[in-house]
């Protein structure tokens, strides 16, 4: 089943690498192309998403929201912050979604309500990677060898090979996406 993934816009914009020299955050363009790269991955993965942008401050009256390319779009209302906006779907949805955002105020709210979490760090290179890598950046991981598992103490007791149960957990989770 997918799960319907909610974006913090802006947040997530900016680490995109769209924003040029003499483009702005909050410039159509860099929105557009944006927009565009997150339908290809719903074409990709074929998740629901929703994208929040703010319009708190020179927004209109009453939250908007569009259907474009496949995506529904949100502007808050003024007044109104995008984070006020994701906490609400994230408690409206549930264990049913998947938040993408690096604010830590919008990222203790949705795990309180059940939802996954994934920073826009991590989501940002599942955004760009193409469709046909599947398993190969593991291996590339494991022929520099370098140990990507976490140190272990002495006092710990079983296969030391294995990753923590809650690392393999959010690992599952992320194949998902």
């Amino acid at each position: 089943m997918a799960l319907h993934l909610i974006v913090d816009g802006y947040n997530l914009l900016a680490l995109t690498g769209r924003i040029g020299a003499g483009t702005s955050l909050h410039s159509e363009t860099a929105r557009e192309s944006f927009l565009r790269d997150l339908a290809a991955y719903r074409q990709r993965k074929s998740h629901p998403i929703t994208v929040v942008f703010d319009g708190w401050q020179q927004g209109w009256g009453t939250e908007q929201r569009e259907h474009r390319l496949g995506l529904e779009i949100i502007f808050s209302r003024r007044g109104e912050k995008a984070d006020q906006v994701i906490q609400r779907l994230a408690a409206e949805f549930g264990s049913a979604c998947a938040v993408v955002s690096s604010d830590r105020e919008i990222i203790n709210v949705a795990r309180a309500q059940g939802a996954f979490v994934m920073k826009a760090q991590e989501f940002v290179g599942k955004l760009q990677e193409p469709s046909s890598v599947t398993g190969s950046s593991l291996h590339k991981e494991l022929d520099t060898g370098e140990d990507i598992r976490p140190k272990r103490g002495a006092e710990k007791r079983g296969n030391p090979r294995k990753l923590p149960k809650a690392l393999r957990q959010r690992n599952r989770q992320l194949k998902r996406f």
